[in-house]
């Protein structure tokens, strides 16, 4: 179906016929992707004495409990709850789901060993656009990102004016394909987190930093519409589904 939506002050045509996921598949493996020294998610049927809740082993259903962490173990969005000692649900606080998001891809750059993502790259690949969300793609872009494991490898992270600059353009929502806008090791900073959510003035509550997401490489940089699906779990951070579907000129 292709359908015109008024958006803000703008008619979009978008062509909900085909839907670009970008989110990674939580899976019961040690080969799902991982980050922040944790061990791999699991899925497993309840037991009850004897009894395996599981239809190959005689049950009446499949009843399984899953164990994963959201910020570590896939695709999941987090608002400002994530680092304030007053509780934040992001549940609570994404109340729209649907948003004008550009996909950009960047090379990260090589700073003092590190790889990291500047201002500078940013302001040439959003220009004057205005856009709700942000979803950047890093390269080398592989499948590998699939089942990546993080921890312990300095991935590249955004440096502090870089994310100033996206807030400072009215970026809402930020998408990644990294565990992290911030260096994995940085003392508990956690500056560019900061910066996002104005730490320390007035909370954007209503702002979401979606990390592990994968773009695929069919997936061409330009303007998109961003379904940003998440489940209702009343933390500060869900797993999430942002789906994109192409605006059509």
């Amino acid at each position: 179906m292709i359908a015109t939506i008024q958006y803000n002050s703008r008619k979009l045509q978008i062509d909900f016929t085909k839907p670009l996921d970008i989110s990674i598949p939580l899976r019961a493996s040690k080969s799902n992707v991982n980050a922040w020294y944790i061990d791999e998610p699991t899925i497993e049927p309840v037991k009850f004495d004897d009894n395996v809740m599981r239809v190959a082993e005689g049950a009446a259903v499949n009843f399984n409990t899953i164990n994963f962490n959201p910020h570590g173990h896939g695709t999941h969005t987090e608002c400002v709850g994530h680092i304030t000692e007053e509780f934040h649900s992001v549940n609570k606080n994404l109340k729209q789901y649907f948003f004008l998001a550009e996909v950009i891809t960047v090379a990260p750059e090589v700073l003092k060993g590190d790889t990291v993502i500047s201002k500078a790259q940013l302001q040439f690949a959003l220009g004057n656009k205005k856009r709700d969300a942000v979803v950047i793609r890093t390269i080398p872009n592989t499948k590998d990102k699939l089942s990546h494991q993080y921890s312990n490898t300095n991935w590249t992270y955004l440096q502090e004016d870089a994310v100033a600059f996206l807030v400072k353009k009215g970026i809402k929502h930020l998408l990644i394909d990294l565990p992290s806008i911030d260096k994995e090791e940085d003392g508990g900073d956690l500056k560019a987190h900061k910066i996002f959510w104005n730490f320390n003035g007035k909370l954007r509550k209503r702002a979401t930093i979606t990390e592990l997401i994968y773009v695929p490489n069919h997936v061409s940089d330009g303007e998109y519409f961003l379904n940003l699906q998440i489940a209702p779990f009343e933390n500060d951070a869900s797993p999430s589904k942002p789906i994109l579907y192409k605006v059509l000129d």
